[in-house]
């Protein structure tokens, strides 16, 4: 399993952030027509235009889905992909029961729409940092996402910075313009938390990982999470020992997951994590 050295851990804060992120999309977003990005923003549009249930749309988009992230990016790295989405699922079923009895009344409201977008962007921003913060994800646009950029080269941020803005300009159609700027609010709030959550304010870090199995650390960086890995040469100054320097910049969805690797393979290595204030190049910024 990707995500490591106590998969048992992992497994139930990945199982506790979907739980508040489903909380978040049934308590505020769906009373209040407000909108949210990805496969999960789809689900919500087919809520609005068929009545859908939410976690019905979620697990019919996701599982073909799934099928070509696991053929094309392997069993490994999709395992915790895989538990979130059906958590999510299960979750939002479970809500959705709730409410149906009556027995969890969502917030709504017809005047305060800057409370509801602000507590909105907390909450599901906090469910989705937990999410990220132990690998896992909830599946759609990040799937999509790293397969396009798997096959074409292409940023992952961008993709899905792309997919958001096609969604959510969709719902216009549905909702109002002035729902669509508030939802740009939550996504802002949304976004901050869970670069909060994972490690600061900052989306992108670099890693400098001293390792005798330099090696073997790059090859799974570069097969589980696709990123570019460059090994340079260093002799240990008291040992006198060859090892190799690992050196990567990844996004915040992968921080956590690289730290797991390099745990996991090589427990004594020495890892500086940096804070990168912009990249360009492949799969990042083109400039």
């Amino acid at each position: 399993m990707g995500t490591g050295i106590h998969p048992v851990r992992s497994i139930f804060f990945i199982l506790l952030g979907t739980a508040i992120y489903a909380f978040g999309l049934h308590y505020f977003v769906l009373p209040n027509k407000l909108m949210e990005g990805g496969v999960t923003g789809v689900a919500v549009l087919l809520n609005y235009a068929l009545g859908w249930p939410l976690s019905l749309s979620i697990l019919l988009l996701n599982i073909p889905l799934f099928i070509v992230g696991w053929r094309l990016l392997g069993w490994r790295s999709m395992v915790l992909t895989f538990i979130g989405t059906g958590a999510l699922t299960v979750f939002l079923a479970l809500i959705e029961g709730l409410i149906h009895h009556g027995w969890l009344e969502p917030f709504k409201t017809d005047s305060d729409y800057i409370l509801v977008a602000l507590y909105a962007g907390v909450v599901l921003g906090t469910g989705l940092g937990i999410v990220f913060r132990f690998g896992g994800t909830t599946g759609g646009a990040d799937i999509i996402a790293r397969v396009a950029s798997k096959k074409r080269g292409w940023s992952i941020g961008q993709i899905i910075l792309t997919m958001d803005a096609i969604i959510i300009g969709a719902s216009l159609f549905y909702i109002s313009k002035e729902k669509v700027l508030y939802t740009l609010v939550t996504v802002f709030i949304a976004s901050k938390i869970i670069d909060f959550i994972q490690e600061g304010a900052y989306s992108v870090k670099s890693f400098s990982i001293i390792t005798d199995h330099g090696e073997h650390v790059a090859e799974r960086i570069t097969k589980e999470i696709d990123r570019g890995v460059t090994l340079l040469p260093a002799v240990g100054a008291y040992s006198g020992r060859n090892k190799h320097m690992v050196y990567c910049v990844v996004s915040r969805h992968e921080i956590q997951v690289v730290k797991t690797i390099v745990k996991t393979v090589d427990p004594a290595a020495f890892m500086i994590i940096s804070e990168v204030n912009d990249v360009v190049g492949e799969g990042f910024n083109p400039g």
